[in-house]
């Protein structure tokens, strides 16, 4: 009977540590993250970036990339995964306002873990979590003006600048998110 009951502690210990769990539930934060939405035209303020980053920063440059493209991927076969904002639905997504932005996801995910592997001073993963959101608003910012306003001038105030104050609170935030759960000197 005793065996019978240590095997449950180390069958949920081992899923708690194993690679899928972190990607799932990396994936599961972000489809939370997309739902706290402060509307904004014509790409809303969630969350999701703070989650891409973290993936990264906790899951590593591959798993957290994973993480995002299996949120893409969910989002894709039309589960409301995404942000809310009056859109087109399902994969159609990619191809709207905030397309450059979703796609990034992945991106931004593996470049964190993928530096943050080398160094987890404080002052790299703040350089790093600056440089992922950089990237998410980058290329979101591109797509956007590729593809809707055909103004790189209104591309930058509606894609980019709109989100300056925020992201900054955003990355603070991560890091200190980082650095509570993530013990200095312990390994990703």
């Amino acid at each position: 009977m005793n065996t019978k009951t240590a095997i449950i502690p180390k069958f949920i210990s081992s899923v708690v540590a194993s690679k899928l769990f972190g990607i799932i539930s990396f994936t599961l934060l972000t489809v939370v993250a997309a739902q706290i939405t402060f509307p904004v035209q014509p790409v809303p303020f969630t969350l999701q970036t703070m989650m891409v980053v973290l993936a990264g920063a906790f899951l590593g440059a591959k798993n957290g990339a994973y993480s995002q493209l299996l949120y893409l991927l969910l989002g894709c076969l039309g589960l409301p995964v995404f942000a809310h904002i009056p859109a087109a639905f399902g994969f159609m997504r990619l191809f709207g306002p905030t397309g450059g932005y979703l796609l990034s996801f992945p991106i931004a995910a593996f470049v964190t873990g993928f530096l943050l592997e080398k160094n987890k001073s404080y002052l790299n993963v703040t350089l790093i979590m600056f440089l992922a959101n950089i990237i998410i608003i980058a290329m979101g910012t591109l797509f956007l003006y590729a593809f809707y306003v055909k103004n790189f001038t209104e591309a930058i105030t509606y894609g980019a600048a709109i989100f300056s104050i925020w992201t900054v609170i955003k990355v603070f935030l991560s890091i200190n998110i980082f650095y509570a759960i993530k013990k200095p000197g312990k390994s990703a």
